[in-house]
C-alpha cells in the first residue's frame, strides 16, 4: 500500500494504520517530521524497522530548504518520476490530508 502524508501534525492514528512492506511519501509540510530532532522520529525509525519504506520528494526539500543530511536516516529522496513508480506498483493508495 502506498501512503500519502500530507499532514504538518501529524496523527498518530495514522502511523498505526501503515503495515510491514508499505510504502509512504511525505509532501509539502509533513516533510517537516523527518528532521531528525523531530519528536516523530523514534516513531519513524520504529517504521523503518519493520520494512516499511519512506520516502520524501526532492522538490519538497529543495523548496522549504531542509538538506537530506537533517533527515531521519531511512528516508528516501526521491524525484516525481519515482513517485510515479510507487504509484504503479501499489494498487492501494491512502492520501492523508
Amino acid at each position: 500500500m502506498l501512503h500519502l502524508i500530507f499532514q504538518s501534525v501529524l496523527e498518530p492514528s495514522v502511523l498505526q494504520r501503515i503495515g510491514s512492506g508499505d510504502d509512504v511519501v511525505f509532501m509539502e509540510n509533513a516533510v517537516f517530521r523527518l528532521y531528525k530532532e523531530n519528536i516523530l522520529s523514534a516513531e519513524l525509525l520504529k517504521l523503518l524497522k519493520n520494512d516499511i519504506h519512506l520516502y520524501v520528494l526532492n522538490e519538497e526539500l529543495e523548496t522549504r530548504g531542509i538538506e537530506k543530511k537533517e533527515l531521519v536516516l531511512g528516508v528516501k529522496v526521491i524525484d516525481y518520476l519515482a513517485l510515479a513508480q510507487l504509484t504503479e506498483t501499489n494498487t492501494l493508495i491512502s492520501s492523508w490530508n
